[in-house]
């Protein structure tokens, strides 16, 4: 096969209403069809009919308490000073809640307010009301009223509303069924099999959750490898039995991308590529009447093109249009830069501080799938804007409720793997910029916290001098954190020998570098001023990781010998570690903050025996000064 060298630049909102109008003259929308299914199986089904009532909600006129039923025209003279005397049997009948109310009573007493003066008498101290506490016929529902308009997704309500109104099935559309084909020589299946040139499928379990989610089912096909012939079979056969079919990876112009050539062969090539960042290689394609999207392989792409295309197909072939989701405004933290041809979608950290949403944004690789499950929300960067300034007012797309993104504590600055233990226990929102990044962040009050770790030269204290420079008038609290070991995390035998930052200027050493603004980068390069070493003659110093397990994974594929960084990444990837010095790394915030309950818990948990356990796990952490308080009394350090 030839490579594909065109892609397009088609605008994704014109591509999506085009392809929409081409599948809904080909009858796309209209092969679904209807199934009965049983009540207790139509939560989330969509109704394919209006259904109405056969019978009332009651029956029958009931009581809705517990008590007797009485005439109320011979209950008119009770009073507190006379109290009226009634006979079982002649005057008054007892009734539990549901019971059938018949002739000659016509109301309620509850059994709170029935005063019992012998066996099988009762007085009354107040007039009953006629039809009080009953329920008459056809309260709830009256047969032939409407119990559900068609294409309405059901809810455990519409379930028993149903019920209640006699039915025992609801017609319902058919689920769409999507075909799922994974593709590329890379994949494998069993997490056994990864190594060098074996990458662990998983996007078909993203779409499989994707698809479910909004109404669909899914059928997933083996792994196809770069192979045309079985690649096209493949494509042929989902498209005969499915509805549509998402052909994951192979959509690029490489030499084994052969995705777009198989739809061109078996039907038609709507659009192929798109002006859109993640996500442009995308096609749009129509074999044997059936939607065809070929999708691209990076998890990032692979999601927010299922999101922008294979929703709303799903949702036509339910009879449905899809809701534009929740939006709330809010201040960017960071400026985004972006490319002036394509619509950029970002994910973002969203935190309520002070009152308002502050969004910070994510790692933008369209490979960064934990981007996704850590983002709150999306923001788009449209076509023809170079990107978006710090400060400026976004609309955020939100991934979670706006009430639980409200409760959750916003922790911007420097990374630790104890981020991750504090945010299992409690709602916690983390971005990693560096020390430096999370201290301009609170001053612009957009975290709540800003874990620092940075070193003064001059002093060699750490943190101190910073929150006098930095936090001027703004009342700060530093939140002791741990006292972490920082060293060299290198290979397994440290082959290339690393003993100490002169070995880092050494031939033939890789060196991967904390990002501009971190303090593990603050605390590189005042060794290297120290000793005089030149870092233009260290390889790598300018390649940038944003976190301690980056550098140790880059460590760990052998594509870098060393990296500056904490004992406990080391550790999590079972690498060797050479000790280099112990540092504080501690936890930044305001006095304004310090009554907020998510401050609040956050310091409990870094309190507890639970916590300083887990460090000893993780291995190279003390916490015995974990939780104290530094505060600053015109920028004098304080400890109460």
């Amino acid at each position: 096969m030839d490579r594909n060298v065109y892609i397009g630049n088609n605008d994704p909102a014109e591509a999506l209403a085009g392809y929409l109008k081409r599948l809904e003259e080909l009858g796309c929308f209209a092969g679904s069809g209807p199934e009965e299914i049983g009540i207790e199986g139509a939560l989330g089904r969509v109704s394919y009919e209006a259904v109405t009532a056969l019978i009332c909600d009651p029956v029958y006129n009931a009581s809705a308490m517990d008590g007797i039923m009485v005439s109320a025209e011979k209950t008119a003279s009770a009073s507190e000073l006379r109290p009226l005397t009634l006979k079982l049997s002649e005057d008054f009948e007892y009734i539990n809640t549901g019971g059938e109310i018949k002739p000659p009573f016509d109301a309620v007493v509850m059994i709170e307010d029935v005063i019992r003066a012998g066996e099988n008498t009762v007085r009354l101290i107040a007039p009953a009301v006629a039809w009080q506490n009953i329920r008459v016929a056809g309260e709830s529902l009256v047969a032939g009223e409407m119990l559900l308009p068609s294409k309405k997704r059901l809810t455990p309500a519409d379930m028993g509303a149903l019920i209640a109104g006699g039915h025992t099935t609801v017609r319902v559309y058919r689920r769409p069924r999507a075909g799922i084909i994974p593709t590329g020589a890379e994949l494998v299946e069993d997490p056994a099999e990864i190594g060098p040139g074996r990458l662990m499928e998983s996007n078909s379990y993203m779409f499989a959750g994707l698809i479910s989610e909004w109404g669909g089912e899914y059928k997933k096909y083996p792994i196809v490898r770069d192979d045309y012939p079985r690649l096209r079979a493949a494509v042929e056969q989902a498209a005969a039995e499915c509805g549509l079919v998402i052909l994951n990876a192979g959509t690029s112009a490489g030499t084994k991308d052969f995705a777009v050539s198989a739809i061109a062969e078996l039907g038609e090539v709507y659009a192929h590529g798109l002006a859109v960042r993640p996500g442009k290689p995308t096609a749009l394609g129509i074999v044997n009447g059936k939607p065809v999207l070929g999708i691209p392989g990076y998890p990032v792409s692979a999601y927010l093109m299922a999101d922008l295309f294979v929703k709303p197909i799903i949702y036509r072939m339910l009879g449905l249009e899809p809701n534009a989701g929740a939006y709330a405004e809010a201040r960017l933290t960071r400026r985004i830069v972006s490319s002036f041809k394509n619509e950029e979608i970002v994910r973002v950290a969203l935190g309520e501080v002070g009152g308002k949403l502050a969004a910070t944004p994510l790692d933008r690789g369209a490979a960064a799938v934990m981007s996704l499950s850590k983002a709150d929300g999306s923001i788009t960067v449209p076509r023809l804007r170079e990107g978006i300034e710090a400060g400026e007012t976004v609309n955020v797309k939100l991934f979670r409720p706006l009430d639980e993104i409200k409760k959750t504590l916003t922790v911007i600055g420097s990374h630790d793997l104890i981020i991750d233990y504090i945010a299992d226990r409690m709602k916690l929102s983390s971005a990693h910029v560096g020390s430096l990044g999370g201290i301009m962040s609170l001053r612009k009050n957009e975290c709540h916290l800003a874990p620092i770790h940075l070193l003064d030269e001059a002093t060699g204290e750490y943190n101190i001098s910073y929150v006098r420079n930095y936090m001027k008038g703004l009342s700060p609290v530093l939140i002791k954190g741990v006292q972490r070991i920082q060293g060299f995390i290198v290979q397994k035998g440290n082959p290339k020998n690393i003993t100490g930052f002169e070995s880092l200027a050494a031939a033939g050493v890789n060196f991967a570098n904390r990002q501009r603004g971190a303090g593990t980068r603050v605390l590189l390069d005042y060794y290297l001023k120290r000793m005089g070493i030149d870092k233009n003659h260290i390889q790598g110093y300018e390649k940038e990781f944003g976190t301690h397990l980056a550098v140790a994974v880059a460590v760990k594929t052998g594509s870098f010998d060393a990296g500056l960084g904490v004992m406990s990444a080391a550790r999590a990837l079972d690498l060797d570690f050479i000790p280099v010095c112990s540092e504080d790394y501690d936890f930044l915030t305001v006095e304004s903050f310090m009554g907020d309950e998510r401050v609040k818990t956050f310091i409990e948990i870094i309190k507890s025996a639970e916590f300083k356990e887990n460090l000893d796990r993780l291995g190279g952490y003390s916490g015995e000064k974990a939780g104290a308080l530094i505060r600053f009394d015109d920028l004098q350090r304080v400890i109460p």
